[in-house]
């Protein structure tokens, strides 16, 4: 195989491996276009191929007095084709034949690159295949609110009992009309703050692969404005008082007595991949497992009704003294994350440190906030799934 034949085939093999990453991203339209061009590519092989075929079918004579390196004593060939073929057809070699397939081995080896390795194709090829892993995204369960200023505030109704009115006589005797008591509000505050941060990349890589570099780059920037937000949201959630859970049976007190019905009925479970784990495993009377099967997700369980979501260990841990998450509520009541500007991606090629090194510069900047709203619509439990000893 020449250089030509195995560029060739090299072509293919990335095309075909860049239509298989589109497909699992779900980008069918990149995927298609990559397709195409893997099939045009095809074509280009056959045909230079059935070239060389052509050519090959030719008998070569070499120029009178010159001996070709590559050509055995005359009677080499017949013993190497006919030692080669019984070989292939699983037949016994005799003596005489097994030496000469053991010579023949010995003058090419792909395993010496001296004696052949070079010609043997590698395959490689420079798709970047991404490794399938957790990306939880903590946002779509709280209250996003764009702003428009870099500070401000809400003004919310302080929680109160409700008191019914008081009796009132005619003419006001003896029962006089009281006065009701005035409602009283609180301030809720937020300041936006700015999280950034840049990548160079050397010009040079950017203009000699045969990747969508700089789209994969913004992707795997994407990652770091999630993972920014959920830090966030986490460290909002965590300023919540925790109260310890004697037992499993305490998620149920929770949803029907600690939780005001307002926020029960529409409340998530939300737990990590320990405690997920250890509520799976609880089994109930007759057998029946504590959790349920969503009727309209077999992937997802319910408990008591309620959706758990089930976080990564990396997302939220759990602590050493095996103590895990059990977060019941709305979130979407007790979070809020105000978004003054979205993730912004830009890059410069002669800003920065660019031009001095031939790079370019990739810079994000996200500006945003995250508070509490309403710390009763969220009880934080924690949970010991520590064996019995």
């Amino acid at each position: 195989m020449n250089k030509q034949e195995q560029a060739l085939r090299q072509a293919v093999s990335d095309l075909k491996a860049s239509a298989q990453a589109f497909m699992d991203e779900g980008k069918q339209t990149e995927a298609k276009a990559k397709i195409e061009e893997a099939k045009n590519a095809k074509v280009a092989l056959d045909n230079y191929l059935d070239v060389q075929a052509l050519i090959t079918a030719e008998p070569q004579q070499p120029k009178a007095g010159i001996q070709l390196l590559s050509d055995p004593e005359p009677t080499q060939p017949v013993a190497y084709k006919s030692a080669f073929l019984k070989a292939l057809r699983g037949k016994t070699l005799s003596e005489s034949e097994a030496g000469v397939m053991q010579e023949f081995k010995a003058l090419l080896s792909e395993n010496v690159n001296e004696d052949g390795g070079y010609i043997v194709p590698e395959d490689i090829t420079t798709a970047i295949n991404l490794l399938k892993q957790s990306s939880d995204t903590l946002e779509q369960y709280v209250n996003v609110q764009p702003v428009s200023t870099n500070k401000g505030a809400r003004t919310l109704e302080r929680r109160a009992d409700s008191t019914p009115f008081a009796l009132l006589s005619e003419y006001g005797t003896p029962n006089a009309m009281g006065e009701i008591v005035s409602p009283k509000f609180d301030r809720l505050e937020y300041v936006i703050d700015d999280y950034a941060g840049f990548l160079p990349v050397s010009n040079d890589l950017l203009a000699d692969t045969d990747q969508a570099l700089e789209q994969y780059l913004r992707d795997w920037i994407a990652k770091k404005s999630k993972a920014t937000r959920n830090s966030l949201i986490l460290a909002a959630i965590a300023t919540l008082t925790k109260v310890a859970f004697a037992d499993y049976k305490e998620i149920k007190t929770t949803l029907n007595v600690t939780l005001d019905p307002a926020f029960s009925v529409g409340a998530t479970i939300f737990t990590n991949q320990d405690g997920f784990n250890f509520l799976d495993k609880i089994e109930v009377a007759d057998g029946r497992p504590l959790l349920q099967s969503d009727p309209t997700n077999a992937t997802k369980k319910l408990l008591h009704g309620r959706p758990i979501v089930v976080l990564a260990n990396k997302t939220i841990a759990t602590t050493g003294a095996n103590l895990v998450p059990i977060i019941i509520g709305e979130l979407k009541e007790a979070i809020v994350l105000w978004d003054r500007q979205q993730l912004s991606v830009d890059m410069t090629k002669t800003g920065g440190n660019s031009w001095r090194t031939n790079s370019t510069e990739f810079r994000a900047i996200e500006r945003e906030d995250v508070t509490l709203w309403d710390d009763e619509a969220v009880v934080y439990g924690q949970l010991d799934i520590t064996p019995p000893v």
